[in-house]
């Protein structure tokens, strides 16, 4: 604080008194006096000074609530103002002395008075930083430590001259430095520590609030205030709850609104400038057809994105650059200590204190370097993570609004793949951003030091640079092309894992697994292909920069030493040189590594860009303006799906008073569902108005369930009302159903309602529907779905005049003709236009396409002019149950409650873990990772493959170590007359030493990246297998987002990270080797420190890892219902919109990021945590391997110094990034983990068997027989089916008929053994179908399914997905089914590609293609579910003949949705209970008046 000292002696030069004969104190001899006093009193203050501005401008605008006067401020305030006075103190004692006649130095008037006026503005700073609720303040910290340091040199200044006998001279001023230094000291200490939060501050009411933002500046700097998490993490696993909160500037609410109000203010600006310029095109660019990826094209519209992304994280980018700015100055300090510290070693008459001076600065020095970098890395990191909520939220709005014909070109599986790999690209380019321009500046600042060094010998290695570097850029450009490549196959396998996943059901029913299999295979293999060659050009890349590292030094070293005989290659030219190269070989490595992963970015850029300029729903198609009595009002509209695409709907005109009922009537293809999706706004509208007044309802023809509760499925986000929720679904006929559900109205339903049967799916939707209680209701067919006296039920209860929905407006779609009598109006649509509109008696009498119609449909019409005449439904629940609703599913929660009351809830309990859920949580695994996965992994990349890498990185490192040392001899040797001998030999050997050097690194990364490669196509093709095995069951309980999990980002992990971080931990485990040889062989006393630096080292990973590890696992998992939120809101993004429930949507979604994020943030803070420590343990290994040189001075020589200071430098960043690459391989192994997941899961029987005993032509005449035939879902639970003993004939026609829950799915289940019998067996033709592989007997059998399926690809994939039969039998099934001409008219006809799940196609375009695909395997065994209920009656006539004729040597078992159709069929089977109640023809049966009896009395059949 204050420069002390006798007056003779202080400034003695100054003053005229200096004794030349006065020895320094230690230390001090090569600095004067007055600089040391000025550099004391000084310094401090000008930082303080200059820094003072911008801090006030800080807190200025930083304000975080004041913080109340604690002891700690009290304490440093006293302190402060102590200080204050003793300065005042030494001025006035000054004064009194010069007034008294006692010549003083200047010095003792104008320290005191810089530091008084420097300590008034600490103490004001202090009392700033109260006020505005700053904790711990960084910025006082490091004016104390160079008070601090200032202080040190003082006191030892003062203790020399009280050695000297000066204290008796000046005790006064003597007595002012300690007391100064112990306050300052004071200060100092009580800086390490933080002040109380402030008052009101959020932190207060956060129940686990991030202990960062209490932490003290030492603690934040170095990250110590994470350690607390590290020890709970290495005692017990982690928890979720164990993670602290998101500060409130990481959340999602506030970064995604940051960038969503950026990106939409740029996206104006672009549709302005075009305006401007006069262009007709719109904002977005042109948009791709319905079935081409949105990869392609959009070049240019990544620059917006980018633009935005840089205006909302560009100050936190560059903060953390300055920091990296401010960290290379101290990385290239460390080459020109060395040089000293190397001068010193090679001077004999050097004092030993200034090796250690050296020593000290190199510490420091490197310790500095750690701080600023690690802070650097925390900065980018985080921004890192507030880049990932911002572009997901980004995404998932962009999902929110897509239009129809968008949703269908951009699949589910892209869209994961944009969430789960491009903005994990996007992430990576943040940390290598700085990489594109700043290895530059370090290759001009290394070839700067060199010419210093080496002369213009240094100029012959920036030749050899620049000859190399185009090289680099020739493989960057052909690399790209492979990774363009490589991301086109993964979105492909991406969108066909995701149609298989989700429609595992018919996959399994129909024995496609392989076939499935192997086309995800194929493009897996053309993806790892595209990956292998990315990572051999990777690979010469990184070798040539290395090679070329080499090459400069051989290069330099050579010109240096052979062009002049003079020119001696000693320890510091050599050692110095090589230090300064490892920099530039940092830099040139770095270089295309940044320039990879930049490209890389680049193109994940551009593929987010593209998505989030497709075409939106138009916001402003519909008005919402006041009408008067018109409720809907469409006046000359014309639709199409998008703006290129041709219209799907003209000439539009439509008028809906309120409170009425419109029917919408017309054959498949007419543009019914059309119609109302454009009253939705979901079709770009081309022309006219579209008016709609009040609150709109939809319920979709496929109905759309989340996987939530009934309870959250009905209400939907809206206030929970119970008398109008009963009332609902007693309406909806659901109270039969949840009386069966084991949580009622709490019972989870699966994804896509996989668990309810496609009545109840299509009922549930309807509910929600009426629940909302809106204005205008949209119903797309809701009742094809349901049994005719259900159907009937509903639409009296619900949508008829009498129904709940009475006085609201309704527009329904429906082919039930007997309904149309109690409509209002009639709306008869015909190839995209209404034919004709009116009432029922209107149209007959105009005798037009309504009366075709009608006459088409007679047949129709008179059954169900017979049911009609049953004309009240009972009220009974019975009466109102689906008689085989749950025929649609593999099999539902129904199935299991065949028993009724209390039995039924009880089995159910013992069936689900809780009751009412169904869905299982992601997995966490605890603990650290068994070594047993590490031996997997290295398995499934080959033995031969493992240990070819350990004997390359083996050679590799022998040979660097040679290399080293043989420099060693070379700089040691004599130097006779000016020159060295053995020059050539030396550098020839160096030379070849660092040929063998480069071959062997080249060869171990290539051995890498095949390894890694074989192992990824072995785990791959092992999760695909253990999944694709697995029962329903197993597909029922996994959420979706698990499953996607781990085929996109998991597998993405175990393609390119496991590989990468293997090959790093290799080289730096055998590097680190290398290095602790070096060092404890030239100085055998190092080791006293080196063992203990271990065994801190493997403290600090033990620590680390646990934590890590745990922290992983549980970012894994809390990805997964990220990725199946997104996936249900593509699927449902139609009935959001209509229901208005974006908002809701979208806190859910931020609420699941935030979620994730709330893992990932202490896994990046663990990540800096572990770097800073181990690396400032590391330098104190530098300092130890420096000091020991310096203590063993004499008995080394200068070549061995260098070569084990430079060796130690280096360990830092080796010690480090061993123990970062290795706790980074074992936390990404944990991918390995999760891949391995599903093999010890229950699987089914086996697909073929080697020996099953029956022909290629069973079965030849489809008999079977039931012989004491029992089924159960689960253990624990009752039987489902019970002692079943029937047989049926050849060729036999069965109509399956019976209640809810009778058996009727579980027979359907038993034949296709998608669960195993209990007891008994099943006979086919005399074959016990146990007997038969899965495959052989799901081929034999043809199941129509009630839910048409189809999956992305051709038409003719999906009609003949085994490629086994001709174009000619397509082109016919086809005909059959009325679909030739449609096919025709389509382009490329066949080669027609089909969205994912065929949302390019009608429902009834669907079926009758999966009607179609029946045709073509024509087995001696069919099973139809319902497969007309999405057709029109003229259809489903000309269907039903197909089927008559078509496999009239077949038999048929047709489930019973509507009695009708099965009345005709040679025998009824009647289920109840889960046993046989009646088996006959239909007459026998009503003659019985038993079950069937009362079920077609129900159905007003009789």
């Amino acid at each position: 604080m204050l420069v002390m000292g006798p007056v003779s002696g202080v400034c003695d030069t100054l003053l005229g008194f200096r004794n030349s004969n006065e020895t320094q104190p230690p230390g001090l001899q090569m600095v004067s006096p007055c600089l040391l006093n000025a550099v004391v009193a000084w310094l401090p203050s000008i930082y303080l000074w200059i820094i003072s501005p911008f801090y006030f401008l800080y807190l200025r605008y930083n304000n975080k609530g004041y913080i109340r006067m604690s002891c700690l401020f009290k304490t440093k305030m006293v302190l402060g103002f102590t200080l204050i006075l003793l300065c005042s103190s030494s001025i006035i004692f000054t004064l009194w002395k010069i007034k008294g006649g006692t010549p003083q130095a200047p010095e003792f008037l104008i320290s005191p008075t810089v530091w008084l006026v420097t300590m008034i503005l600490a103490v004001f700073l202090m009392h700033s930083e109260r006020q505005k609720g700053i904790q711990s303040s960084g910025v006082l910290f490091i004016y104390w430590l160079l008070c601090s340091l200032s202080m040190v040199a003082t006191v030892s200044a003062t203790v020399y001259q009280t050695q000297q006998g000066g204290f008796s001279e000046d005790t006064f001023r003597h007595l002012l430095t300690y007391f100064s230094s112990a306050l300052i000291g004071a200060q100092f200490i009580l800086s390490f520590l933080a002040d109380q939060p402030p008052f009101f501050s959020k932190i207060l009411h956060d129940s686990n609030p991030c202990p960062e933002s209490g932490a003290s500046f030492p603690s934040k700097a170095t990250f110590w205030w994470f350690s607390r998490l590290v020890w709970q993490g290495y005692r017990k696993p982690l928890e979720l709850d164990d993670l602290w909160s998101l500060d409130k500037e990481n959340s999602s609410e506030e970064i995604i609104s940051q960038l969503e109000r950026e990106w939409k203010k740029l996206c104006n600006e672009t549709q302005q400038i075009k305006e401007e310029r006069g262009r007709e095109t719109r904002v977005e660019p042109t948009f791709p057809s319905e079935t081409e990826a949105f990869l392609q094209g959009h070049q240019n519209s990544r620059l917006p994105l980018l633009k935005a992304i840089w205006k909302v994280f560009s100050i936190t980018f560059l903060l953390g650059t300055l920091s990296l700015i401010i960290c290379d100055i101290f990385r290239f300090a460390v080459p020109k200590l060395l040089s000293f510290f190397l001068e010193f070693i090679s001077d004999p008459e050097a004092p030993a204190w200034k090796g250690y001076f050296y020593a000290v600065l190199l510490f420091l020095s490197a310790c500095l370097q750690t701080l600023f970098e690690q802070h650097h890395m925390y900065v980018c990191m985080v921004l890192q993570l507030r880049l990932k909520t911002a572009v997901m939220g980004l995404v998932y709005r962009k999902v929110l609004v897509l239009s129809s014909a968008m949703r269908k070109s951009a699949a589910v599986g892209e869209i994961i793949n944009l969430v789960s790999v491009d903005i994990q690209r996007l992430m990576d380019a943040v940390l290598y951003l700085n990489g594109l321009w700043l290895p530059l500046v370090w290759m001009t600042i290394c070839f700067t030091l060199l010419c210093q060094l080496l002369g213009m010998s240094a100029l012959t290695a920036i030749a050899v640079f620049l000859i190399l570097l185009p090289l680099n850029f020739i493989i960057t450009k052909k690399r790209s092309h492979f990774q363009e490549k490589q991301m086109l196959h993964k979105d492909h396998r991406a969108r066909l894992t995701d149609s298989m996943l989700r429609n595992m059901k018919i996959i399994k029913l129909c024995g496609w697994e392989e076939a499935f299999m192997g086309k995800i295979l194929s493009i897996r293999r053309e993806e790892l292909q595209a990956l292998k060659s990315s990572g051999y050009l990777f690979t010469g890349s990184l070798v040539s920069f290395y090679f070329s590292t080499f090459l400069v030094a051989l290069v330099m070293f050579a010109v240096h030493a052979l062009t002049d005989e003079k020119h001696v290659l000693d320890a510091e030219k050599a050692f110095v040189a090589l230090t300064i190269i490892n920099i530039l070989n940092r830099a040139q490595a770095f270089l295309p590594f940044s320039i990879n992963t930049i490209f890389q970015a680049w193109v994940s850029l551009a593929r987010l860009a593209a998505f989030l300029h497709l075409e939106e729903v138009e916001p402003r198609a519909i008005n919402t303006s006041s009408m008067g009595e018109e409720c809907i009002s469409v006046q000359d509209g014309t639709f199409a799906w998008s703006q290129e695409s041709s219209p799907c709907l003209q000439r539009i005109n439509l008028t809906v008073p309120r409170g009425s009922l419109f029917a919408v009537i017309g054959s498949v293809g007419s543009g019914k569902s059309s119609l109302l999706s454009a009253l939705l706004g979901e079709l770009s509208k081309l022309e006219g108005n579209v008016n709609i007044k009040g609150s709109v309802a939809y319920v979709p023809q496929e109905a759309w369930i989340q996987n939530a509760s009934v309870k959250e499925n009905v209400c939907f986000g809206q206030k929970l009302d119970i008398p109008w929720l009963d009332r609902v679904l007693e309406a909806c006929a659901l109270h039969p159903d949840l009386e069966s559900f084991p949580a009622g109205i709490h019972t989870e339903i699966g994804e896509q309602g996989i668990n309810l049967s496609g009545g109840q799916k299509q009922r549930l939707s309807l509910a929600r529907a009426v629940y909302k209680k809106a204005s205008i209701y949209l119903l797309d067919d809701p009742l094809a779905a349901l049994d005719v006296h259900v159907g009937q039920h509903i639409f009296d209860r619900v949508i008829g005049p009498g129904g709940l929905l009475q006085g609201m407006t309704r527009i329904l779609v429906t082919h039930a003709v007997h309904i149309l009598l109690q409509v209002d109006h009639i709306i008869m649509m015909v190839d995209g236009a209404i034919a004709e509109s009116g009432s029922y008696e209107e149209l007959l009498q105009r005798n037009g396409p309504f009366a075709d119609f009608l006459g088409q449909a007679k047949q129709e019409e008179d059954d169900h002019s017979q049911e009609m005449k049953f004309s009240k439904v009972k009220k009974s629940s019975r009466n109102i149950s689906e008689s085989g609703e749950s025929a649609g599913k593999t099999y539902s929660i129904m199935e299991d409650s065949h028993e009724k009351g209390g039995t039924t809830l009880q089995s159910q309990a013992e069936g689900t873990r809780m009751a009412g859920q169904l869905t299982e949580r992601d997995r966490v695994q605890y603990g650290r990772v068994n070594a047993a996965l590490y031996v997997a992994y290295l398995r499934a990349a080959g033995t031969p493959i493992c240990l070819a890498v350990m004997l390359l990185f083996l050679c590799q490192q022998m040979v660097s170590f040679s290399r080293g040392y043989w420099l060693s001899l070379w700089a040691d040797d004599p130097i006779t007359n000016g020159t060295q001998q053995h020059t050539r030999l030396r550098l020839g050997v160096f030379g070849l030493l660092g040929c063998f050097q480069v071959i062997g690194r080249f060869g171990s990364i290539v051995v890498v990246i095949l390894g890694g490669i074989q192992a990824s196509q072995q785990l791959f093709q092992g999760l695909l297998r253990d999944v694709a095995q697995s029962p329903m069951t197993f597909f029922e309980q996994t959420p979706i987002g698990n499953l996607l999990n781990r085929f996109s980002k998991e597998t993405d992990a175990v393609d390119a990270v496991i590989p990468d971080k293997f090959k790093s931990f290799l080289g730096f485990l055998f590097g680190l080797l290398e290095v602790i040889l070096v060092v404890v062989v030239t100085t055998p006393l190092a080791a006293v420190v080196v063992l203990p630096l271990m065994a801190v080292y493997v403290g600090l990973q033990s620590l680390y890892v646990a934590s890590s590890c745990q922290l992983r696992r549980l970012e894994s998992v809390s990805r997964s219902p990220i990725y199946s939120h997104i996936s249900e809101t593509c699927q449902g993004g139609a009935v959001i919109r209509a229901f208005q429930a974006q908002d809701q949507f979208l806190v859910q979604n931020d609420s699941r990021i935030d979620e994730h994020q709330k893992t990932s943030f202490p896994r990046l803070v663990a990540d800096r945590w572990l770097a800073t420590n181990m690396e400032i343990l590391g330098n104190i290994l530098v300092f130890t391997a420096a000091s020991f040189a310096v203590f063993s001075k004499p008995h080394l020589s200068p070549g061995i110094v260098g070569f084990s200071v430079s060796m130690a430098l280096q360990v830092t960043e080796i010690l480090h990034w061993a123990v970062r690459s290795s706790t980074d391989l074992e936390n990404n192994i944990v991918s390995v983990e999760r891949m391995r997941d599903y093999t010890k899961t229950s699987k089914e029987a086996p697909w073929t068997l080697p020996h099953n005993g029956i022909s290629h032509t069973w079965p030849a005449m489809g008999q079977i027989e039931f012989r004491g035939y029992s089924l159960r879902y689960r253990p624990g639970l009752a039987l489902a089916l019970r002692n079943l003993t029937l047989e049926i004939h050849p060729q036999e026609k069965v109509g399956i008929v019976g209640r809810t829950g009778a058996g009727k799915s579980s027979l359907i289940i038993s034949l296709l053994r998608l669960i195993e019998a209990a007891e008994g067996g099943i006979w086919i033709d005399g074959v016990n179908i146990s007997q038969v592989g899965l495959h052989a007997l799901r081929s034999k059998i043809t199941i129509i399914p009630q839910d048409p399926i189809l999956f992305p690809g051709s038409v003719r994939m999906n009609l003949d997905l085994l490629d086994e039969h001709s174009d000619d039998e397509i082109w016919g099934a086809l005909e059959m089914v009325q679909l030739k001409s449609f096919i025709l008219d389509l382009p490329g006809q066949l080669q027609y590609e089909c969205s994912d799940q065929g949302d390019n196609l009608s429902v009834g375009q669907k079926q009758l293609l999966c009607l179609a695909r029946a045709l073509l395997r024509k087995t001696k065994i069919l099973l139809l579910d319902e497969a007309t209920a999405a057709v029109d009656a003229q259809n489903d006539l000309k269907i039903q003949a197909i089927l008559r004729d078509q496999f009239a040597d077949c038999t048929v078992l047709t489930i019973a949705h509507r009695l009708h159709t099965v009345m005709d069929c040679n025998r009824i089977l009647v289920m109840d209970n889960g046993g046989v109640a009646e088996f006959g023809s239909s007459s026998q049966l009503l003659a019985q008046r038993g079950l069937f009896y009362r079920l077609a009395e129900e159905s007003g059949l009789i």
